[in-house]
């Protein structure tokens, strides 16, 4: 799973734009998708100083742009709006050359990014060649790779492009992100529209690697001199893309910070996202939204019977320590929920789970309700609303109603006889399910002396909490898995908590 990152210094000298020739920027391609209205997609790339350089849009409709002058090698224009479909031909022309795209569509653009899950190839899925075999059915969700690159420095454009926009095949899907290519195509089932789906990941990386300076001297992170993990994939795999207009972003990162800066996650993640969310609305002239959508996974599983915390932290720290998303820290976010889909006998190693299909589907329902604005589309699986302590027994009321079948232990229970917040060294005890209602639990607190009270409470708060779909909790329907939580009765100073996080309302 591990990568160690060796950087490499590049010196770009805008070697597109010596030969004088009118180019676009390496992402621009026949195939590819610009983003639809309401927002205007940008076009950018090089040509002779000085020079005047007009696009012109033709299909379904038209458009004449006015001339811009290439400034340091770079012009650069602003298209009108433009509705969903194609395609169009894009001709950029300066005197004595013209640049042309071919079969463009217009819709949205989604980036994936993250580490090796998001990188896990749609060949490596279950039932891959059935999935492969339903690519011809999806011609109008189209896909682009960025390749494995680095940089110590912010590269205006990308260094090399691993795979260039193309019509979706099963051969040049095989190596193509599985969860990315699943989302696009199911989102498609819905918007009934073109998607675009721009890769950029790298397995075995952690946040830091994809985080700006900027991003990570927010969550006092030392930044090195010299050669360094910290923003080389940053400068050179997503601040080139930044004068693209986007949708949203999809993420699945998180497994290499289990032992790198653990502890920082809960601040590095959502200043990432905050970071990004910033840089793309200036660097495609405000025209990405500055709060657009940003959906993720939550870490599913890697060591079955493993009593290590760490992948239960990053969970709780995937969601600024709240439990849920969005909050008031994470607005404008989805997760999936992954923990109950372990992968025992992955030939890829169980950190990386073949079931790649749920996770897809599960974010596509947060990109409907939160993306999309869709009403009615249940996205967040059961959590806890109130939650109450008695001698003998804990009582938890959900925000909806939920499916519950017997657990001996994967609720845990803090014991403790002072007034202090529970730490992982902590008495944490088994808490078995004794009884259920339409939204509620109780559980059993009989493992706690008479001299101890209840002190603490966490849900699948374990590397592995469950076989595959057979966790405790889920929704009515058994669609969606609570996520995990874990809460304390009292602060370091001795108070009550009030439970703000669990009582606050989206």
């Amino acid at each position: 799973m591990a990568m160690t990152l060796c950087v490499v210094f590049i010196l770009l000298a805008f070697v597109e734009s010596c030969d004088g020739n009118l180019r676009f920027a390496s992402y621009f391609g026949d195939h590819m998708v610009l983003q639809k209205s309401p927002e205007r997609a940008v076009l950018w790339g090089y040509g002779p100083e000085g020079g005047q350089v007009t696009v012109s849009l033709s299909g379904p409709t038209q458009q004449n742009t006015a001339p811009v002058t290439v400034t340091k090698g770079i012009w650069r224009i602003t298209l009108d709006p433009v509705k969903a479909g194609g395609p169009y031909i894009v001709i950029a022309e300066i005197e004595g050359s013209t640049a042309i795209l071919t079969d463009v569509l217009f819709g949205d653009i989604w980036l994936c990014g993250g580490q090796s899950n998001m990188y896990f190839f749609m060949s490596q899925i279950f039932n891959a060649s059935e999935e492969l075999a339903l690519t011809e059915k999806y011609p109008h969700v189209r896909t682009f790779m960025a390749a494995l690159k680095l940089s110590e420095t912010e590269m205006t454009d990308l260094i090399q492009v691993e795979l260039p926009w193309t019509v979706p095949t099963a051969k040049n899907l095989n190596e193509f992100s599985a969860v990315c290519w699943l989302f696009g195509r199911y989102m498609y089932d819905i918007l009934k529209y073109p998607i675009g789906l721009v890769e950029s990941c790298w397995g075995g990386t952690p946040v830091e690697a994809w985080s700006s300076s900027r991003a990570l001297q927010k969550c006092g992170s030392e930044l090195l001199n010299g050669p360094r993990n910290d923003s080389v994939l940053w400068n050179a795999m997503i601040h080139p893309l930044l004068n693209m207009t986007i949708k949203g972003a999809l993420w699945y990162q998180g497994e290499a910070n289990a032992g790198y800066n653990q502890d920082k996650y809960n601040c590095s993640f959502p200043a990432m996202i905050d970071d990004w969310r910033m840089a793309f609305h200036e660097g495609s002239g405000k025209q990405t939204a500055i709060d657009f959508p940003f959906g993720f996974v939550q870490l599913s599983t890697s060591e079955k019977g493993s009593k290590d915390d760490s992948f239960p932290n990053i969970r709780w720290h995937q969601t600024a320590d709240t439990g849920f998303v969005p909050n008031s820290r994470m607005q404008q976010t989805f997760m999936a929920v992954a923990l109950d889909l372990p992968d025992e006998k992955s030939p890829y190693g169980t950190i990386h789970p073949r079931d790649k299909q749920d996770v897809a589907y599960r974010l596509t329902l947060g990109a409907r309700a939160v993306a999309y604005n869709e009403k009615n589309v249940q996205f967040l699986g059961p959590f806890p609303k109130s939650i109450t302590s008695l001698e003998m027994y804990v009582n938890i009321t959900y925000d909806q109603m939920v499916s519950v079948t017997p657990s001996e232990n994967i609720f845990e229970i803090c014991c403790s006889g002072i007034k202090a917040p529970c730490g992982p060294k902590s008495n944490w005890v088994p808490a078995p399910i004794k009884q259920r209602g339409p939204t509620t639990v109780q559980l059993s607190a009989s493992l706690c002396t008479s001299s101890e009270e209840v002190a603490g409470l966490r849900y699948a708060w374990r590397n592995w909490p469950c076989d595959f779909k057979a966790c405790p909790i889920y929704s009515a329907n058994r669609v969606l898995p609570a996520p995990p939580f874990i809460v304390n009765r009292y602060t370091a100073e001795g108070d009550i908590l009030e439970n703000q996080k669990l009582n606050e309302k989206l």
